[in-house]
């Protein structure tokens, strides 16, 4: 017997309130301190008995036509919940109008509330009747409509207006125009919904005869609709994957973990299953994990059985799956891997944004690092990974900081997006284009010597990411087929015999929008036939409208008249997608067979698809109109063939989901690291040592240490000056003690950051560090009241430090800051040194801040503790922090200087001064403080990576450089080489750096050795000319010139040099000196600027090629 709780990761999200609402609902009060059979699988999909909530009317109403069966019943009261929650004036207005009869909710006595059978609203109630909790929006010409019960939520939080407005006298009504579909679904599936998607038949019907419908199918919160989408000419975007969906299962002497990574209707969940020591006080863990949440409160659902399976069957039954379908389980074991972060924890480092808390996640990653590399981190900081997995992950950033040669742009595609996309057949050129780069970026770090090496480390998280073992030789021999299949069938925009037809005498926009949607997205050698067929036929109706209506346009330009001048014109009707003749007094007074008039005479009005005069001036013949619908016939059987070649291109790679998603997920992982070398180098941020611990490790054996030399505040920058560096050795537990503002919670957030950062094989804020690989990190902050659970703020504190206090092991790291402030201070000074001697006896590492400096004079059992402060100075009579950790115990906490420079008022303060002396007078005490006098010896270490000295480990294959490449490289070296000598005899610097000159080709970029290093670079154009510049942030410097027109495909040129002062004078001798080498510069200005070094060189100075 088990008790499943699933409670969102992210209360505050309420698009996945279906999913959770559905799953966690209570069936029964808990009336026993042990689980009770509260759902059984036999008898869980049986719907309950309706007795309340259906009015009379609504009864009378089944009577008389029964559109509802017992089955229905439990839907029909889920949507009155959801009618229930409505707000908005107009949707309650709307609600007032339905009956609980059927599952569309339609009061068949209202106006357009017929459900007979052939009516719309029959048609629409079977298909609700297959997906019955999800909205209904039905194709209705231009226009998709939802009726009753979807309504209402359309109204509510979709925007919209009712259709007929609010009149009372018939059934609620509401749409959407087609060109906004997406917007509402995303408005929908935002707010939690899912949705069912009817189409409608395309093409011509007879008169008065029903358009056929069908279900196109479903948007889902995390998976989008894409049908239609193989035809469309743009990227369709995805909206963020999943979060984690926590499910905690209570057994009996029983401890798990499971990675559940479920591929559900084309889109990825992914759901941890996190099994802790069963307890009959089932409430009292709080936050005690990140998975897990107080029950107090909360709905839940009991279960019996396997938890996952009963999980499944209840999403199967949500999203309307067959019994069938099919799940992939992936279960990872948790030996040796850190346990998940505790809520608590997540929040109080920002690794989950918190308001007024720095985001760890902001810092680790570039600004413009976001989507799914940033999301990998999250989760790998959520979910540390085992030992093997921390430090394959360190080996690639280690790697990633040493490499010279340029790097893949890192094309990343969501596995939800490739597996929907695919299974659904609706991938687009556009899509198999970047699912090639994909490919093809795989293959090229394969070849390069120093990014193979990479790889082969990022394999590893890759397989626990996805759940996938695949070896390297295997990777690059399915990424060759798959690009070398997509590229055989895909026209990568470099074929010259798909243009769009032109001819001289009929518009260029008719031709552009009837072959833009199909030519270009697949080779003509699979469509050569319906290619062919489209230019005989455009070829024909140009002869055609230039023998019917040339002959009249020359007429009209030659004939002038008293009545007005003739007007005459062959347009393009966009509307109807023809070519007509338009225009006004053509036809002559008299008939005197003269040239035109013939032409005319054969003329007849423009008619529409349904047979209707489009107006005065619009004409055609009968010629043309062949003609027209011979060319829009081959037009759509060549667009039917394109697409027919696209989803049989879906179909084929179906088999290859898992190769893809794989190859995603490793260039998803390798932008995210690549990202963090680059901003951790910036920000002076370095790799740790990590240190396995023994699985075997028990309390009577010694704790691991941990050294953090040099650390920072993870939100601080280094390079700045603002950060106060500390080392930190810790042996054993900490109480640390000091001020108010003296940087307690600094250092606890930084400790906790630091070695979270370590154990996932990252770099962290510290000059240098030895990280032991913790099995779980708990940082506790502050604790506030909840009202709503009846819960005091020291209640909360207490349930969220027994949580860490009965997890910790002698491998855990433990952080409490300020420990028992919510209560009476001598009975909380006792429970804090109980808590103390606790973690004392486990072995543990960790810092407990305290103000409760009573501790001290308890008569303690401590073996494994040491006594820390953070730092005071005296300054002119006055104490201050120095925010800096030392051995010993501070008394002082500023409380008084605190509370006056938050305003508080001089004669409060003054008082307060008064009380505490009275108070001190009778009590003998003695007040240690910690004094730490200003060192005039500046820190040894200031955090800062010293690079070592590039080498060139590129290794070029003879001819993969064009000529003009390869010439402009020479030359540039060859003058910097020169000038670089110069400088050293000169002894203007310091010594002679080797010149590498370094080849960044298209949709490659730097990579993250030339963080903060000065460069030269120089960009050889598509048309041949050159542009020479210098800077110290060559990635930003290359993206901004890669943003104009034009410069997308650039090949760039660089030169690490040691200093700005030498790079400017190099850039200056390059403008200077390339132009009489032959080349064509287009910034030659700047060569005379005086900001950019020596402006005149005599060529005698420089040695000639």
């Amino acid at each position: 017997m088990q008790r499943v709780l699933v409670s969102s990761l992210v209360a505050a999200t309420p698009r996945w309130l279906p999913l959770a609402d559905s799953i966690l609902r209570r069936r029964r009060p808990r009336c026993s301190p042990l689980p009770m059979l509260l759902f059984d699988r036999s008898t869980w999909s049986k719907p309950r008995k309706v007795s309340r909530g259906i009015s009379m009317a609504s009864r009378k109403a089944n009577k008389q036509g029964d559109y509802c069966d017992e089955g229905m019943l439990s839907h029909i009261l889920w949507w009155k919940e959801k009618m229930e929650r409505c707000r908005k004036p107009s949707s309650v207005q709307l609600t007032q109008r339905l009956v609980y009869s059927n599952i569309l909710g339609l009061d068949t006595a209202l106006r357009n509330g017929s459900l007979k059978d052939g009516t719309l609203n029959m048609e629409i109630l079977q298909f609700k009747s297959k997906f019955p909790r999800e909205v209904l929006l039905c194709r209705v010409g231009d226009f998709y409509e939802a009726i009753g019960f979807d309504a209402c939520i359309l109204v509510e939080h979709a925007g919209l207006n009712p259709f007929g407005g609010l009149r009372s006298d018939s059934i609620p009504k509401a749409g959407c125009p087609v060109v906004n579909l997406r917007q509402t679904l995303d408005d929908l599936t935002r707010c939690g919904y899912s949705v069912c998607i009817v189409e409608e038949v395309q093409g011509p019907i007879q008169a008065r005869a029903r358009k056929g419908r069908f279900i196109s199918g479903h948007a889902h919160p995390g998976s989008p609709y894409v049908f239609g989408l193989a035809e469309v000419d743009h990227d369709v975007e995805f909206p963020d994957p999943m979060p984690v969906v926590g499910t905690s299962c209570l057994y009996i002497s029983i401890q798990c973990s499971q990675y559940l990574s479920v591929v559900l209707n084309f889109a990825v969940y992914n759901i941890f299953c996190h099994l802790l020591v069963g307890t009959s006080r089932w409430g009292e863990f709080g936050e005690g994990g990140l998975l897990w949440g107080e029950c107090s409160g909360k709905s839940f659902e009991w279960f019996d059985g396997s938890p996952i399976e009963e999980l499944l069957c209840k999403v199967r039954e949500i999203y309307g799956l067959d019994e069938n379908t099919v799940f992939r389980n992936v279960t990872i074991s948790l030996e040796g891997r850190p346990q998940p972060l505790y809520l608590g924890t997540a929040t109080q480092i920002g690794v989950i944004t918190t308001e007024g808390i720095p985001s760890l996640l902001k810092m680790v990653l570039p600004s413009n690092c976001g989507g799914l590399p940033s999301m990998y981190i999250r989760d790998l900081l959520l979910n540390p990974p085992s030992f093997d997995v921390a430090a394959a992950v360190q080996e690639a950033c280690r790697l990633m900081g040493s490499i010279t040669c340029s790097i893949p742009e890192f094309t990343c595609i969501s596995a939800a997006k490739l597996v929907k996309l695919l299974e659904s057949k609706e991938v687009n050129h556009i899509e198999f284009c970047r699912i090639k780069n994909v490919l093809d970026e795989i293959m090229l770090m394969r070849r390069n010597a120093e990014l193979s090496a990479i790889l082969n480390k990022l394999l590893v998280p890759a397989s626990v990411a996805t759940g996938l073992k695949v070896e390297a030789d295997m990777l690059m021999n399915e990424c060759s087929f798959i690009s070398q299949r997509i590229a055989e069938v895909i026209s990568l925009g470099v074929e010259s015999d798909q243009a769009i037809t032109s001819f001289e005498y009929i518009p260029k926009e008719f031709f552009n929008d009837m072959e833009s949607s199909w030519k270009g997205r697949v080779k003509r050698i699979h469509a050569e036939e319906e290619f062919a067929n489209v230019d005989i036929a455009a070829e024909a109706l140009s002869a055609a409208v230039i023998e019917d209506f040339m002959p009249i346009i020359s007429r009209v330009k030659s004939v002038m008249s008293s009545n007005g001048s003739p007007k005459g014109e062959i347009c393009y009707a966009k509307e109807h997608e023809a070519v007509w003749f338009k225009g006004k007094r053509f036809t002559p007074s008299v008939w005197a067979n003269t040239a035109g008039e013939l032409q005319i005479k054969q003329l007849k009005p423009a008619i529409d698809s349904k047979g209707r005069k489009v107006g005065e001036e619009w004409f055609t013949t009968v010629k043309v109109e062949k003609a027209l619908n011979r060319y829009h016939e081959a037009c759509d059987n060549a667009k039917i063939k394109v697409l027919e070649l696209l989803r049989e291109l879906s179909s084929e790679l179906q088999d290859k989901i898992n190769i893809l998603v794989f190859c995603s997920t490793v260039l998803i992982i390798a932008k995210a690291l690549f990202g963090h070398v680059s901003e951790a180098r910036r920000r002076g941020w370095m790799l740790p040592t990590i240190s396995p611990l023994s699985q075997d490790c028990v309390v009577e054996e010694s704790s691991s240490e941990m050294e953090l030399v040099g650390l920072f505040p993870y939100w601080l920058d280094v390079n700045q000056g603002n950060a106060i560096l500390n080392d930190v050795h810790m042996h054993s537990l900490f109480v640390l003690t000091g001020p108010n503002g003296g940087g307690k919670s600094s250092m606890l957030r930084s400790v906790c950051a630091a070695a979270l950062l370590g154990i996932c094989g990252l770099m962290v804020p510290s000059a240098s560090a030895v990280i032991p690989h913790f099995d779980s990190i708990m940082l506790h902050m502050k604790a506030y009241d909840s009202p709503a659970d009846g819960k005091s703020s020291f209640q909360i504190e207490m349930s969220e430090i027994r949580a860490l206090v009965s997890r910790a092991t002698a491998r855990s790291l433990v952080l409490i800051d300020e420990i028992c402030r919510g209560t009476e201070t001598a009975k909380g000074t006792c429970i804090a040194g109980s808590i103390i001697e606790r973690l004392d006896t486990v072995g543990c590492l960790g810092i407990i801040s305290t103000h409760l400096h009573g501790i001290f004079d308890l008569p303690l059992s401590l073996s494994n503790t040491e006594f820390k402060a953070m730092g005071t100075e005296v300054i002119d009579g006055r104490i201050n922090p120095t925010w800096r950790l030392m051995n010993g115990i501070c008394r002082e906490s500023l409380a008084f200087q605190t509370a006056r420079r938050e305003g508080m008022p001089d004669l409060i303060i003054r008082r307060a001064e008064e009380l505490y002396l009275t108070m001190t007078a009778n009590i003998k005490h003695t007040t240690s403080i910690v004094h730490h006098e200003p060192s005039n010896v500046s820190p040894s270490v200031n955090g800062l990576v010293k690079p070592d000295s590039l080498r060139n480990r590129l290794e070029t294959l003879p001819g993969a450089f064009e000529p003009l490449q390869r010439e402009v490289e020479s030359t540039v070296t060859m003058i910097c080489k020169k000038k670089l000598l110069d400088l050293y005899n000169k002894s203007s610097i310091s010594e002679f750096v080797d010149v590498v000159c370094v080849a960044v080709g298209a949709r490659e970029q730097p990579p993250p050795s030339t963080v903060g290093r000065s460069s030269i670079y120089v960009i050889i154009r598509s048309d041949n000319k050159l542009y020479v510049g210098q800077t110290d942030d060559l990635v930003g410097r290359l993206h901004a010139h890669r943003s104009k027109e034009g410069m997308q495909d650039a090949t760039i040129l660089y030169i690490v040099v040691p200093g700005k002062s030498v790079a400017c004078q190099l850039e200056t001798l390059l403008i200077n000196q390339l132009p009489l080498k032959g080349f064509k510069l287009i910034n030659k200005a700047d060569g005379k600027h005086r900001n950019f070094g020596i402006s005149r060189i005599s060529e005698e100075a420089i040695a000639t090629h």
